[in-house]
């Protein structure tokens, strides 16, 4: 997805908030967009999610996309499930495996026993819930979360750590604005910084070190059963497989997370680097 001369104003004679940004966004990025309040970071996300249009320049190669807007409005007339259905249909997703894929992006962030209750009797919290289970539930090429994690419970916040970490490694772009620093610490890709005139530079990830020789990846993993074990030993660059954790050298790494990921039901807790003993 590609960025070029992106500028966006709310009126001709209004102040930009966003301008001259060209940038490109690649497949398998995590992206974290950074600025202090009111430097347009939230005006960016809503262009390059295409729910604004830019007021000058081009989004180009956008993939089907999955947004979390910083307010979702809670007082709509559906149940959280109906809500989803509906969304999930917009999305363009038919057949019995919808229901199947919502009720289980609900289970994995604790809203299930929600679920049949109308939206505007529901917390903050499982609101959020529901906004960020819309967005996942497509498996979208590009997943933009603005603040998504506010108000959530630990167990949600870790859930969507691994979703945001799941979908980079899979392929998938990722952007996301968060008032917590250490946020997705480790897997960062790129950081992008608005200035105080809506320009955009990039700075390079979030200052963890590469993987260089000496290193392994390692890689803990949820609904990792005997048969998936098993099959990840002699996979090219996999050093162990013991229990739910996966050892493998880092050149190999983005492979086997493909491979995992491709599993129903086997979910990435974390990756980090581990210095090989000598």
């Amino acid at each position: 997805m590609r960025l070029e001369a992106v500028g966006k104003r709310y009126g001709a004679r209004q102040p930009w908030i966003v301008r001259d940004v060209t940038l490109e966004a690649a497949p398998g990025r995590l992206i974290r967009l950074e600025g202090r309040n009111g430097s347009g970071k939230s005006t960016l996300l809503r262009v390059v999610a295409g729910v604004s249009r830019p007021s000058r320049g081009t989004v180009t190669g956008r993939p089907h996309t999955g947004y979390v807007p910083e307010r979702f409005p809670g007082a709509l007339p559906f149940t959280g499930r109906e809500y989803l259905l509906h969304m999930a249909r917009v999305h363009g997703l038919r057949g019995a495996d919808v229901t199947k894929r919502v009720d289980g992006w609900l289970e994995r962030l604790g809203a299930a026993g929600y679920a049949n209750r109308p939206l505007r009797g529901l917390s903050k919290g499982m609101c959020q819930k529901i906004a960020v289970t819309q967005a996942l539930v497509a498996e979208p090429g590009l997943l933009i979360l603005d603040e998504a994690w506010t108000g959530l419970d630990a167990g949600a916040r870790g859930a969507l750590d691994s979703a945001a970490a799941e979908r980079a490694a899979g392929g998938g772009t990722v952007m996301f604005v968060d008032h917590e620093q250490a946020r997705l610490a480790g897997r960062i890709s790129e950081r992008w910084q608005l200035d105080g005139g809506g320009q955009v530079r990039i700075v390079s990830g979030d200052g963890a070190p590469e993987p260089a020789d000496g290193t392994v990846v390692v890689i803990e993993l949820d609904g990792l059963d005997g048969d998936a074990a098993a099959a990840l030993h002699g996979v090219p660059g996999v050093r162990s497989v013991e229990g739910s954790v996966v050892r493998v050298t880092a050149s190999h790494s983005d492979e086997l997370l493909r491979r995992i990921l491709a599993r129903d039901r086997v979910h990435v807790v974390s990756v980090r680097t581990e210095a090989v003993s000598r």
